[in-house]
C-alpha cells in the first residue's frame, strides 16, 4: 500500500511540474506610471489549462515577475486564489492597456471571488504589493502585444 501512495505522489508532482512549464515562455510588458515605465518578465497564459493553474502552487514570485491572463474578447473577469500559496496583486485591464481595477495583496488559499467591476480583456498576477511600492493605479497604461495602443 505505501510504495501506491508513493507512485500516486509522484505521478502528481509530475503532472504538476508538466502544468507549470507549460507557461514558462517569458516576455516583457511594461507598464506605465505616471512619468515612469517599470517592466517585469511574465508567463502569458493562453490556453485555458494554463489560465485554470495560473499561479496555483508556487511558493514565490520575484517582485519584478508576474503572469498574463489575455481573453478575445472584453468580459467581466473573476480569479480566485485557490490553491495560491503567495499574495497577488490583480491587475484587470481594459482591450486599449488600461488598467480598470486594481485588486491588491489579494489573500492566499482564498475561494472568494475577486471580480473585474467591468468588462476587461487582461488580468495580470503581479506579487502582493508590488503596485503599492511602485505607485501604479487604475488609469494607468500596460504596454504589450495583447493591448491595442490607441
Amino acid at each position: 500500500m505505501g510504495l501506491f501512495v508513493i507512485w500516486i505522489l509522484a505521478a502528481a508532482l509530475t503532472i504538476h511540474a508538466g502544468h507549470a512549464a507549460q507557461t514558462k515562455r517569458v516576455e516583457t510588458l511594461t507598464i506605465v506610471a505616471g512619468n515612469k515605465q517599470h517592466s517585469f518578465s511574465i508567463e502569458v497564459a493562453e490556453t485555458e489549462q494554463q489560465k485554470s493553474l495560473g499561479l496555483m502552487f508556487r511558493k514565490s514570485l520575484d517582485p519584478g515577475a508576474g503572469m498574463l491572463f489575455p481573453y478575445a474578447q472584453p468580459q467581466e473577469l473573476t480569479m480566485w486564489m485557490r490553491n495560491t500559496y503567495i499574495p497577488l496583486d490583480m491587475l484587470f485591464i481594459k482591450s486599449d492597456g488600461v488598467i480598470h481595477r486594481i485588486a491588491e495583496n489579494t489573500e492566499p488559499f482564498s475561494e472568494e471571488i475577486i471580480a473585474s467591476k467591468g468588462n476587461v480583456s487582461a488580468v495580470l498576477e503581479l506579487a502582493g504589493g508590488v503596485t503599492r511600492k511602485l505607485g501604479i493605479k487604475a488609469g494607468d497604461k500596460v504596454l504589450h502585444r495583447y493591448f491595442s495602443s490607441e
